[in-house]
């Protein structure tokens, strides 16, 4: 027997549901009903009003919802707060305002021995008996301080400037390359490029007045005089840093090098020459901007060298022409001065200390 309500042949073939099913796709919800414009009147309402058999109904208000509201304003706050901390962000990153770099000025001092260099085959007897005898070798002689924040800097920017720093000493001072061959681009390549033109016109033109002087920027021996006895340059040193504003750095390097020398392609009796102890002091003022710091490069604008022995009557700007074991500084005074000339360095001479020299 059907169920009460069922067709009474019962459902038909092929039809699960039979008519229900039929219509069940267009049966509407009630969501769907309520947003209709068109609403039939009741039956009785009909028959009392002999109204038509619909109305239209005022179209529902519609609006963001709350989550789409409060997307939206979580959007606006995040953007505020982006322009907010990009302008007060202490390590952001200026303009460079058109500042250019200082040039780099230029202070040399020649050395002058009071009597014989002293020298003797046995490099490591010179170093010994020298001052140097702790010293370390090469770039291990350029320890980096501790880095540590500043005002406007934090501390993987004073340790990249630090950084910057020792490697330009580090290729200037001892590199052979540099020391005793014409080798110039790994020097360069480390400076800011406002001072290019006048890092190029120093080696095209070298001149002792206080600008232009090659051995301002790096380390430069007359290989057809010197070659190196001994590649393990002694050193000890510096560095310190101090923030000028809230844009620069500055890094102040104080490192003496002593360097072990020999004549020139000659030898003595089947043995090489003497060697002799040659000592240069440099003290280096760097600064750096940020996009210094960005681009890996420095501004080098103070030199101080002090180099002996030397004599003062020899020109130390373009190479040093170091006097070897043996020789003397003879009489010669350094090169006059002008008082009167305004774009002139004054020249300097000092004496090499007899304790400076290797006991031998």
């Amino acid at each position: 027997m059907g169920r009460p309500g069922d067709p009474p042949e019962g459902t038909p073939e092929g039809a699960p549901g039979g008519a229900e099913d039929e219509y069940r796709s267009v049966v509407f919800d009630e969501s769907f009903i309520r947003a209709a414009r068109l609403q039939e009147f009741s039956a009785q309402e009909r028959m009392d009003d002999h109204a038509p058999a619909v109305r239209s109904r005022a179209p529902l208000r519609r609006g963001l919802s709350r989550q789409a509201l409060v997307l939206v304003l979580l959007i606006a706050a995040a953007f505020g707060t982006a322009i907010y901390m990009g302008v007060r962000h202490p390590y952001q990153t200026p303009a460079r305002a058109g500042r250019p770099a200082e040039p780099l000025r230029t202070t040399m001092i020649p050395l002058a021995p009071r009597g014989r260099v002293p020298g003797t085959a046995d490099t490591d007897l010179l170093y010994a008996r020298s001052p140097a005898a702790r010293f370390r070798i090469g770039a291990e002689g350029i320890p980096l301080p501790p880095a540590r924040p500043t005002a406007h800097f934090s501390d993987s920017q004073v340790t990249n400037a630090l950084t910057i720093a020792k490697d330009y000493i580090v290729r200037s001072s001892l590199y052979p390359e540099v020391l005793t061959g014409d080798r110039v681009r790994e020097v360069r390549v480390l400076l800011d490029s406002d001072q290019l033109d006048q890092f190029d016109n120093s080696f095209r033109r070298p001149a002792a007045d206080g600008r232009h002087a090659p051995t301002g920027w790096l380390v430069r021996f007359d290989p057809a005089r010197v070659a190196l006895a001994d590649p393990k340059v002694r050193v000890r040193g510096t560095l310190r840093v101090t923030e000028t504003d809230a844009s620069t750095l500055e890094i102040s390097a104080d490192h003496t090098f002593v360097y072990a020398l020999r004549p020139a392609g000659r030898a003595t009796g089947g043995r090489s020459a003497e060697a002799s102890l040659f000592t240069v002091r440099r003290e280096l003022h760097f600064r750096f901007d940020r996009e210094d710091l960005r681009l890996h490069q420095a501004q080098l604008v103070g030199a101080t060298v002090q180099a002996g022995p030397l004599s003062c009557a020899q020109d130390s700007a373009a190479r040093l022409r170091p006097l070897l074991a043996g020789e003397t500084a003879g009489d010669g005074g350094p090169a006059g001065s002008d008082p009167y000339a305004t774009d002139g360095a004054t020249a300097l001479c000092g004496s090499l200390a007899p304790g400076a020299q290797p006991k031998v």
